[in-house]
Parts: structure tokens; sequence; C-alpha cells
């Protein structure tokens, strides 16, 4: 389990990602709001402003979701369960969180997850 040192190391880590993505939300919403409110003349412009809409939408929705798992990893912190696999209660490695600071699951368990998850959307 990391030490009390390490876990300060990745909250400072989580915590300057969450601002990083909150800026980039913020940034997202400003251009799709500009985007809405730009003049179409045809139907060539109405595609390309819908496509970098779509696109711009598709990015915030992967950086809100990325901000959720870190909001959930700083709550593990304040609780005292960061760097404990949710699903086996195992030790997450350090390695493993330096490469994923906001894994809730050690290798192990992540690739049941993503086995479950890859047959689920087969079905």
């Amino acid at each position: 389990m990391p030490n009390k040192k390490q876990i300060e190391e990745m909250k400072a880590v989580l915590l300057e990602r969450k601002d990083i993505i909150q800026t980039n939300i913020d940034n997202g919403k400003q251009n799709i709001d500009s985007l809405k409110s730009q003049e179409v003349n045809d139907e060539f412009d109405y595609a390309e402003v819908s496509s970098d809409s779509y696109t711009e939408g598709l990015i915030i929705n992967q950086q809100v979701a990325e901000l959720e798992e870190i909001n959930s990893a700083l709550a593990r912190i304040q609780h005292g369960t960061y760097g404990i696999c949710e699903m086996c209660d195992d030790v997450i490695s350090l390695g493993r969180l330096k490469a994923k600071p906001f894994a809730k699951y050690c290798i192990v368990c992540r690739e049941l997850v993503e086995k479950n998850l890859s047959a689920q959307t087969k079905k």
C-alpha cells in the first residue's frame, strides 16, 4: 500500500489533473456555444458546424467521466481507502497508481472487469 508521502504525491497529481480537465470542459462548452452562434450559409457549413459540435461534445463527455473518476479517487484518499482494489480488497500496485492515479481496481480485477464489459457489448 502506498505510504502517506506517496498518497500525498498522488493527491497532488489528481488535483492538478482535475484543474486541467475542468478548464478543458469549460473551454469546450464555450467552443460549442461559439459554434452554435456561427452563421450557417449552406448545408456544407451546417455539416461542418454539426460535426465540430458533436466532436467537441464527445471530448467533453470523456473529460467529465475522467473528472468523476478523479473525484472518486480524491474521496478514497479522504476516507483512507485509496490504493485498495474495490473488487478484491488487495493493494493496487504503486506502479499502476502512478500510471493511472484514479485506478480503483488492481490489474487482475481490471482485466476481469474489461472482459465482462467486452462480453456484454458483444451480446
